[in-house]
C-alpha cells in the first residue's frame, strides 16, 4: 500500500507543474530565447546550443501538448528573440526565420518577433486587450540564471547577454494582465533559485522554475540535470 501511494505521489509531482487542465480561458504565451554561436562556444568543455533549434524544438513539443489540451481555437502566442536567429542563420547558412514561420503555420500560432526584453513586458501588458483576453499561461524556453532570462546568451558576446529580462524589471509587468490561476513556468536553468520569488512579488502568480541546471532534449521537454535539482514555485 505504501508503495502504491508513493507511486501516485511521484506521478502527481511529475504531471502537476506541466498540466494545462482546469486553467482559465485566455492567451497562452511562449517566449523563446536565442541560441549561442559556435565562435564563442566551440572551445568550451561543455559548449551550448549545438543545434539552432535547441529552444524552438522544445517550444514546439510544448505547443503540440497545448493544442491537444486546449483545442485548436485557443490563442497561443510565440514571442521569439529574432536577432539571435538572424545571427545564427548567417553561421548555419540556413533560413531559420522561415523555419520558425513554418511552425507558426503548422500550429496556427500568433507569432511575434522581439528585439529586447522591454518588448516582452510590453506585449504582456498591451499585446492584447487585457480586460478581454487575460494571460492564462506563460512559459519560457531559453538561457537563464537565477536572476534573469538571457535572450541572447553567447550570441553577440562570449558568455554574456545583450538582451534580457532581469528580476528587477518584473515590477513593470501589470499583474492585472494575468487570469486567476494562470500557469507560469521557466524551462531554463536556475530560475527557481531566486527569480521565481521576484516574479510572484511582481505579478501575484507563481512561476515554476528549476533548482539547478536544465538540459534541452531532442525528443522531450527539458529535464533537470543537477544533483538535487527540482522544480519549485
Amino acid at each position: 500500500m505504501a508503495k502504491r501511494f508513493l507511486l501516485i505521489a511521484v506521478l502527481l509531482a511529475f504531471i502537476g507543474p506541466v498540466s494545462a487542465a482546469k486553467l482559465p480561458q485566455g492567451e497562452w504565451i511562449i517566449v523563446v530565447g536565442g541560441v549561442s554561436m559556435h565562435q564563442w562556444e566551440k572551445y568550451k568543455a561543455q559548449p551550448h546550443d549545438h543545434w539552432w533549434a535547441n529552444f524552438i524544438h522544445a517550444a514546439r513539443i510544448r505547443t503540440e501538448q497545448l493544442r491537444t489540451e486546449l483545442g485548436g481555437n485557443a490563442t497561443i502566442t510565440w514571442l521569439v528573440y529574432k536577432p539571435g536567429y538572424l545571427e545564427r542563420a548567417k553561421q548555419d547558412g540556413a533560413d531559420l526565420i522561415g523555419n520558425i514561420n513554418s511552425v507558426r503555420d503548422a500550429y496556427g500560432l500568433h507569432l511575434v518577433y522581439f528585439d529586447k526584453g522591454g518588448d516582452v513586458i510590453n506585449y504582456l501588458n498591451n499585446g492584447q486587450p487585457r480586460n478581454e483576453l487575460k494571460i492564462a499561461g506563460f512559459e519560457y524556453f531559453g538561457h537563464s540564471n537565477k536572476a534573469c532570462f538571457m535572450f541572447d546568451y553567447s550570441n553577440v558576446v562570449d558568455s554574456s547577454s545583450k538582451a534580457w529580462m532581469h528580476e528587477d524589471d518584473l515590477k513593470q509587468i501589470d499583474r492585472r494582465a494575468f487570469a486567476r490561476g494562470a500557469f507560469i513556468k521557466s524551462w531554463g536553468c536556475h530560475t527557481g533559485e531566486q527569480m521565481s520569488k521576484y516574479w510572484y512579488d511582481a505579478t501575484g502568480t507563481r512561476m515554476w522554475g528549476a533548482i539547478g541546471k536544465t538540459q534541452f532534449m531532442d525528443d522531450e521537454l527539458p529535464i533537470l540535470t543537477s544533483e538535487g535539482g527540482k522544480w519549485v514555485n
